[in-house]
């Protein structure tokens, strides 16, 4: 079976040629599983279309969906050791006055900003204590102007009808800026791993655009993540650093600064998740990066879409399923007395698997003479593009098995641990990782 579904390869400029193989669907009332294998399918449909284009050899492609389905969940299944919890103690959804409301507090901002808000104590019951009184939507633009996130819960209609949502409906699903007229730089390549040599800087937290530039190490990219000092993701880290090294430079300092416009200057790719004007805030802006790397790919990924009222907000996939009406729908269409949102974070990872398609598509584009154009993408647009498909594959999907995960193990920074076979298959072009995932600011902040 394959299929454009959603138009995502149209939208990328990209032929099909990956076949889709489906068995059986994640519980959704949404076309998760479908959506899933798509994305991935992209990816692999932009390699082929980059591996054309070098003179390499690639043969015809498949992928798996239900192992797509999978890695949305987790990829990483440790061997004698934990990961942290996915959800802080106070996130998660809350009844309100007249409706439901989502707080998000797993980085300690911003659950401090929320408590700020809600002026009570740190305890669930007391949370939703104080929730009770508060007007849902009233309450998201107080959490923001504090510096939190939280997402009041809004039908399809809502959100069709608020000019966020319409402004997000207006955006295409991969914007490109102003073609450059310019080419990559030769960053070699090689049979079976088309972005060997592809020097990628990223600076990307939690999980869009962290999976895409796991799957850009995929196939042989050299991805060097950057975080200032302090931070951390515990909860995703070993799941998302896959294939990465991890360096730690704090922007505001000049001599930090110094060394990330070095590494920006050799960089072929920039893949970026700040919220809109945040990088124009630490004078890289988009004149200030293009002229730094002119030749590079500048990716950028956001929440709330790139015009709008919200553009500037911050967000994620849980909260933005919550304001553009997909928890409702779930909790309507299952007759359920709270939200219902999806079975995974789909807007997360099926953003970062289309963004990986966008970027290895304009380097294709670029080495052809076609110039090279700036990507947007947003996890809002994403679900839009969600709701617009139609499910239609039939049963139940069976749960990660032994025989799902690769041979060999991983041996981490944290203990062995076993990973998912790669969802996507490509003759001549097998998808693995040559680093495992490892601890943030545990290497330097230089290229090899």
């Amino acid at each position: 079976m394959r299929a454009d579904l959603g138009g995502i390869g149209a939208a990328l400029g990209l032929v099909p040629v990956t076949e889709l193989r489906f068995a059986g669907a994640l519980p959704s009332c949404f076309a998760v599983t479908e959506l899933s294998g798509a994305s991935v399918a992209a990816v692999g449909d932009a390699v082929a279309a980059l591996c054309a284009g070098l003179g390499l050899p690639v043969g015809s492609g498949a992928v798996d969906a239900r192992l797509a389905a999978l890695w949305f969940d987790r990829s990483i299944a440790p061997e004698g050791w934990s990961l942290p919890p996915i959800w802080d103690a106070l996130a998660g959804d809350y009844p309100a006055k007249g409706g439901w409301i989502r707080l998000h507090t797993n980085l300690p901002h911003h659950r401090d900003a929320a408590l700020s808000v809600l002026g009570c104590a740190a305890r669930r019951e007391a949370v939703a204590e104080a929730l009770r009184g508060w007007d849902p939507h009233e309450l998201e633009g107080r959490i923001a102007a504090a510096g939190g996130v939280s997402a009041a819960m809004r039908d399809r209609a809502a959100w069709a009808a608020h000019p966020q949502g319409a402004a997000v409906a207006a955006e295409p699903l991969v914007g490109f800026g102003d073609t450059r007229e310019v080419a990559p730089r030769d960053w070699g390549g090689a049979p079976g791993r088309p972005l060997a040599g592809l020097r990628v800087l990223d600076l990307t937290r939690v999980l869009a655009g962290p999976v895409c530039t796991r799957g850009l190490a995929g196939v042989g990219a050299e991805v060097l993540r950057i975080d200032p000092p302090g931070w951390d993701e515990p909860n995703v880290v070993p799941d998302i650093t896959l294939g990465k090294r991890c360096a730690r430079l704090d922007l505001r300092v000049a001599e930090d600064r110094a060394v990330f416009d070095g590494l920006l200057a050799q960089a072929d790719v920039l893949v970026h998740g700040y919220r809109p004007g945040a990088l124009e805030g630490l004078g890289l802006g988009d004149a200030a990066r293009a002229g730094i790397a002119p030749r590079a790919v500048d990716a950028a990924l956001c929440a709330y879409g790139w015009t709008g009222p919200w553009a500037g907000r911050r967000g994620f996939d849980s909260l933005v399923q919550m304001s553009a009406g997909i928890a409702a729908e779930g909790q309507a269409r299952a007759g359920a007395e709270k939200p219902v949102p999806l079975p995974v974070q789909a807007l997360d990872h099926a953003t970062g698997y289309l963004m990986a398609a966008a970027v290895v598509g304009e380097l294709a584009r670029g080495r052809a003479g076609q110039g090279l154009r700036p990507l947007r993408l947003s996890l809002a647009r994403t679900a839009e593009l969600l709701a617009g498909m139609t499910p239609g594959v039939q049963g139940a999907m069976a749960a990660a098995t032994p025989a799902d995960y690769a041979d060999g193990v991983e041996r981490t920074v944290w203990g062995v641990a076993r990973r998912l076979r790669p969802a996507l298959e490509i003759d001549g072009v097998p998808m693995h990782w040559e680093r495992p995932a490892a601890a943030l600011g545990s290497s330097a902040p230089v290229w090899p």
